[in-house]
């Protein structure tokens, strides 16, 4: 009795659909992705063993350099252009249409408000070369108080999370909780870095 012959199937696979998926999951990553914004200060975060995870949004973020400046900045543009049209009402300084588009974009700043026009009135990359003197947190002029009051009053879900350098001077970190716990914050995150382990 003769053999049957078998017929032969092809060995090749379409791959379109393949490349299609790859390259919509890349546009994807590309137009989703958040870029870390840029921040007029670097700060070396001390380490830690804790591993709580600060929420992605609606945050207030202050900052304390080595130099015991203090650094503002909020999650949102519509809530920095409302913090920032309440803090001009009560601080009585103007700010244009363009300059508070140019606030709703930045992510950190450390000027007193009264300086923050002209801040606002350079291009970023001259931001960037600026050496900020930090906003004032002292008993007799405490507008980081207001920034956060104002902060909570546009958008009442922030956290706070405090990122100091370890360097910094005890004293100013200690002015920085007592100004959380006069407008009544009494939870709020510190920053660290996580320890390697040995």
């Amino acid at each position: 009795m003769p053999k049957v012959k078998v017929p032969r199937k092809s060995t090749t696979v379409d791959m379109t659909a393949m490349t299609d998926v790859a390259f919509l999951l890349l546009t994807f990553f590309m137009l989703a992705t958040k870029f870390k914004p840029d921040e007029p200060v670097i700060v070396d975060t001390p380490s830690s063993i804790s591993e709580i995870k600060l929420p992605e949004s609606n945050v207030i973020l202050i900052t304390i350099d080595k130099n015991d400046r203090v650094f503002f900045g909020v999650d949102g543009q519509p809530t920095r252009e409302t913090v920032l049209r309440s803090m001009a009402e009560k601080y009585k300084v103007s700010f244009t249409e363009k300059q508070i588009k140019e606030f709703s974009l930045m992510s950190t700043f450390g000027v007193p408000i009264a300086q923050l026009p002209q801040l606002l009135d350079m291009k970023a990359e001259e931001r960037l070369k600026v050496t900020q003197s930090g906003i004032p947190c002292d008993s007799l002029n405490n507008e980081l108080s207001d920034w956060i009051w104002q902060t909570r009053l546009a958008n009442n879900v922030v956290r706070i999370a405090v990122k100091g350098d370890r360097e910094t001077n005890y004293p100013v970190v200690k002015k920085v909780i007592a100004t959380l716990q006069e407008r009544k914050v009494n939870r709020f995150n510190f920053i660290t870095s996580m320890e390697r382990p040995e």
